[in-house]
């Protein structure tokens, strides 16, 4: 029978909302890092909030910083409250999920992940 264990992404402090410093073109934030090896799976459910007065251009990286391979880009809308963007997305083998706005400093993640092991 498989475990199970629910746990903070490993970029947040505290379980505290993880800021997007990078913009565009200068970087990634990362927001976790997956469980290492191939015995175990993350499940990860991430929520994003724009802080900005108006949309942004976000841009999630998953596994890998090559683009457009492993991006998944979305417009959230200014101050509409956490809006769910990760779904349960599987991940493991300590690969890891960044993030990158049009506009530094106003969009946050949160979320947590489901570790499913042996």
């Amino acid at each position: 029978m498989a475990t199970y264990s629910k746990l903070l992404l490993s970029g947040s402090v505290n379980g505290q909302q993880i800021k997007i410093t990078t913009a565009s073109g200068s970087g990634y934030t990362p927001l976790h890092t997956a469980v290492s090896g191939t015995g175990s799976l993350d499940e990860i459910w991430l929520y994003a909030y724009n802080d900005a007065t108006a949309s942004v251009l976000t841009s999630i990286l998953w596994g890998s910083t090559t683009e457009p391979d492993a991006v998944v880009r979305f417009t959230l809308p200014s101050k509409v409250g956490r809006t769910l963007v990760v779904d349960g997305k599987l991940l493991q083998n300590s690969l890891t999920v960044s993030a990158y706005a049009s506009v530094a400093n106003v969009i946050m993640f949160d979320g947590f992940v489901n570790n499913i092991g042996p």
